[in-house]
């Protein structure tokens, strides 16, 4: 036989055998029940409508707490306190003229005020930060100038263990 005719023959009974594939397919698909939407139940209970209505008349009373807010007239700084090593954050509450401690640093706020910049409402404060780390008698400031709220990512603070931001000022 020629290779011709044997490729003509393997032609033919793929065709063959493709023809009653399908032809077996279409009699499964035929003979499929088909289901009436109409008449599918709910497959979940029923609520009786009392109970719902009961539900959903009840009222919530949410109380509220009453906190005694001081009212001063000193201007406040807020800065949050990062402790790298522990990785707690610390909120750092500093009237203008104190002195407070955060972990080894010693933190003076000097000013406190609200700035406009770059279309951008923030606020800006004047600190000091010290390392008490060292036993020296001569303290080296590790920080001295503005900080910006506006700009959180202007850390000028460069401590290996610390990062101080300024969140705002309060009473300004």
């Amino acid at each position: 036989m020629k290779s011709g005719k044997i490729e003509e023959i393997i032609f033919f009974f793929i065709l063959i055998f493709f023809i009653n594939l399908s032809a077996l397919a279409l009699d499964e698909i035929s003979t499929v029940p088909l289901i009436n939407l109409e008449n599918l139940e709910p497959s979940y209970e029923d609520i009786d409508l009392d109970e719902k209505n009961e539900s959903t008349n009840k009222t919530y009373e949410i109380k509220e707490k009453n906190k005694k807010k001081k009212i001063s007239n000193q201007i406040t700084v807020n800065i949050l306190g990062l402790d790298k090593i522990t990785a707690k954050t610390t909120e750092i509450k500093i009237k203008i003229g104190e002195t407070r401690k955060f972990g080894l640093l010693q933190i003076k706020a000097i000013k406190c005020g609200k700035i406009n910049s770059n279309n951008k409402v923030g606020e800006a404060a004047y600190i000091q930060v010290k390392d008490l780390s060292d036993n020296q008698d001569e303290k080296v400031f590790v920080f001295n100038g503005w900080t910006f709220s506006s700009s959180p990512s202007l850390r000028p603070i460069d401590h290996p263990v610390y990062d101080l931001w300024l969140v705002g000022c309060e009473n300004v």
